[in-house]
C-alpha cells in the first residue's frame, strides 16, 4: 500500500532537485518539425528514459519509428490493480519570432513565480511533474497502488504521424484499463480542471470553376455568374440567421447537452470582457442561438470558413472576372460525428445548392478524427476529481476543449479506452508563443496532485 505522507514528504523536500530536472530537460531544443534539430530529439529522448531508469521503471526503451522515437517504460507490481497508460510528449514547438522573448527559449529562466522556455509548459513540465510522482511513489512510498506504463512521443507538435502505427504494433504492450493525458491545463491557478470532451477536426478545400480563364469584366461582367461570387453565396449559405449550420443531416448525431452537463459548464468562470480581449477584440461574440460561449465553445460543432481566394488581390485596381474561386473549410466535430459522414454532408451540400452555372470540386485535406467524450463517472476520472480537490481546497469544474486533441481518439480507437485529461498550465502559458512559461507553484501542487492520484486508485 502506498505511503502517501511519506511520497508528498520526499517531493517538497526535493523541490529544487526536481525543478533542476525541468531545466535540463527543457534547455535541450528539441524541435520535431526542424530537421537540423533532429540530434537534440534524440537527446531529449534519451534524458526522459534516464529519468525513467533512474527511478526503477521497467523495459525503458528508446523505441524507433519512422520519425522521432517513443520513449517506453513499465512498473507491474500491482497484480490485480488498474493499469494506467500515462502519455507525453518530448517535442517542443518553434521558437519563432526570436527578437520577442525576453530570454534565450532554451535557457529556462525563473522570473518571480514563472519559469520561461519553450516547451515548460507544453508539455516538459507536465512531463516532469507525472515523473516525479512516479518516482516519489515507487522509491520513498512504498511503491504504486496501480500499475503503469509510460509513452512518452516525439512528434505530437507535427500532428503525431507515426503514433497511429505505433500503437497497433505495439497494441499488446501498451494494453491497459485507461489512459492518464497529461498535456492539459487548468482556468486559474485556484481552479483545478478535467477535461472530458474533445472536439474532432474535418478540413476541406471548395472551388468553384467558371470560364477556362479570367475575363475582362466589362466585357463579360453581367452576362457569366462570377465563381467569387457564387463561392460567397454558397458559404454564407452554410449558416442560417440563428447560427446553425444549414448541412443536411449536420446534427442528426450531435448529442443533445443534459441539464447536469449545462449546469457544470455554468460552473466554469467566465468574464465576457476579459473574452473578448482574448480573442482579438471583435465588436461582440457570435454564435448558436441557444448557447452560452461556453457551450459552444466546446460542446456544439463549427463549420468554419478558414481563407478564401480568387481573382486579383493585389495592390490596386485590375477589373478581373475570375475563372475560379476557393474557400478552405474547417468543422469541429462532436461526439458522435464523423469526419467521413461530414464529408458527405457537404458535397450533399453543394449538390444541393450550387447553380448549374459553375463547376465546383471538393478536396478533403486531412481528416482530423472524431470528437470524444470521456465518461465523467469513470475510476480514472473519479480518482483525479479527488486528487485536484484534495490539493487545490476545491472541487474541479469538469470542462470541454474546442479543440482536437488526435492522440485521445487514437488511443481510444486503438487500444479501446478512454483517458483521463489532467495537467496544469494556463491559459496565460503563452504555449506556442514567445515567453512561453510555467507557473512553478501549479507545477509543485501538480506532482502532489498525480501522487494523490496514483494513490487514489
Amino acid at each position: 500500500m502506498t505511503d502517501l505522507h511519506s511520497a508528498i514528504h520526499h517531493v517538497r523536500a526535493h523541490q529544487d532537485y526536481i525543478l533542476q530536472e525541468l531545466i535540463d530537460l527543457a534547455a535541450i531544443p528539441s524541435i520535431s518539425t526542424l530537421p537540423q534539430h533532429k540530434p537534440d530529439m534524440g537527446r531529449a529522448a534519451e534524458y526522459v528514459a534516464n529519468v525513467l531508469k533512474t527511478m526503477g521503471m521497467n523495459k525503458v526503451a528508446m523505441m524507433p519509428t519512422a520519425g522521432h522515437p517513443v520513449v517506453y517504460g513499465e512498473w507491474l507490481n500491482a497484480p490485480g490493480k488498474p493499469t494506467v497508460l500515462v502519455y507525453g510528449h518530448y517535442d517542443v514547438q518553434p521558437v519563432d519570432p526570436l527578437n520577442e522573448w525576453h530570454s534565450d527559449p532554451f535557457t529556462p529562466t525563473v522570473r518571480g513565480d514563472n519559469i520561461y522556455a519553450r516547451g515548460i509548459s507544453d508539455m516538459k513540465g507536465q512531463d516532469i511533474a507525472v515523473l516525479a510522482a512516479l518516482a516519489a511513489s515507487i522509491n520513498h512510498g512504498g511503491g504504486l497502488n496501480c500499475n503503469v506504463k509510460v509513452l512518452i512521443e516525439g512528434e505530437e507538435e507535427i500532428g503525431s504521424p507515426n503514433l497511429n502505427q505505433f500503437l497497433a504494433d505495439h497494441k499488446e504492450m501498451l494494453k491497459c484499463d485507461f489512459s492518464l493525458n497529461c498535456d492539459s491545463g487548468m482556468l486559474r491557478p485556484d481552479l483545478p480542471a478535467i477535461v472530458y470532451g474533445l472536439r474532432g477536426l474535418a478540413y476541406f478545400e471548395i472551388w468553384v470553376h467558371g470560364p477556362e480563364h479570367d475575363l475582362h469584366s466589362g466585357q463579360f461582367g453581367g452576362s457569366i455568374h462570377n465563381p467569387a461570387q457564387a463561392l460567397c453565396e454558397l458559404v454564407a449559405g452554410m449558416h442560417d440567421a440563428e447560427g446553425r449550420i444549414t448541412l443536411p443531416g449536420y446534427y442528426d448525431k450531435v448529442r443533445p447537452l443534459s441539464p447536469e452537463e449545462r449546469a457544470d459548464l455554468a460552473r466554469i468562470p467566465y468574464d465576457e470582457a476579459y473574452a473578448l480581449r482574448e480573442a482579438a477584440n471583435p465588436p461582440m461574440f457570435y454564435g448558436e442561438k441557444g448557447y452560452t460561449n461556453i457551450e459552444r465553445l466546446g460542446a456544439r460543432p463549427t463549420l468554419e470558413v478558414n481563407g478564401l481566394y480568387s481573382g486579383f488581390i493585389g495592390e490596386g485596381s485590375k477589373t478581373v472576372l475570375p475563372a475560379k474561386a476557393m474557400a478552405k473549410i474547417s468543422m469541429r466535430l462532436v461526439p458522435d460525428q464523423d469526419p467521413e459522414e461530414v464529408e458527405t454532408q457537404l458535397r450533399a451540400y453543394l449538390t444541393q445548392k450550387a447553380p448549374p452555372t459553375i463547376r465546383w470540386d471538393l478536396k478533403a485535406l486531412g481528416k482530423g478524427g472524431p470528437g470524444v467524450l470521456t465518461p465523467r463517472e469513470s475510476v480514472g476520472a473519479q480518482a483525479a476529481a479527488q486528487a485536484l480537490e484534495t490539493v487545490f481546497g476545491v472541487a474541479p469544474v469538469f470542462k470541454r476543449d474546442g479543440g482536437s486533441v488526435p492522440v485521445v481518439s487514437q488511443i481510444k480507437n486503438i487500444l479501446g479506452v478512454d483517458s483521463v485529461i489532467m495537467g496544469f498550465g494556463l491559459p496565460d502559458d503563452n504555449l506556442h508563443a514567445p515567453n512561453e512559461k510555467q507557473h512553478l507553484p501549479n507545477f509543485y501542487r501538480g506532482i502532489e496532485s498525480y501522487l494523490h492520484f496514483f494513490a487514489n486508485l
